[in-house]
């Protein structure tokens, strides 16, 4: 263990870790993956994988249905998006793959 190397104390397991390894688990866990598993970023396209009723807009997205340009939000399981027919549109990143 070298002096100049920085920790960081982990309330989860009650532990001293490095800082580096810290930050990497925070960037895995800050990835954002559809329903296989694949990593989506701003700007992706996505297919949904079953039929989704929309509240509010008396609608239901069929499964298939293409969504182009996807935004990211802060929470890693919703992404942003917008449909020809409903604007403000919010998805579960489980029921949607990447194209």
């Amino acid at each position: 263990m070298a002096a100049d190397d920085e920790y960081v104390y982990d309330e989860v397991t009650g532990e001293w870790r490095p800082a580096s390894e810290v930050a990497a688990a925070a960037a895995k866990a800050a990835e954002v993956c559809d329903a296989a598993g694949n990593v989506l970023v701003d700007g992706d396209s996505v297919t949904l994988i079953k039929d989704l009723k929309v509240k509010g807009a008396n609608q239901t997205l069929k499964q298939g249905t293409v969504i182009r340009s996807i935004r990211l939000t802060e929470n890693p399981e919703e992404i942003d998006c917008r449909h020809d027919t409903i604007k403000g549109l919010v998805l579960r990143t489980e029921f949607v793959r990447k194209r």
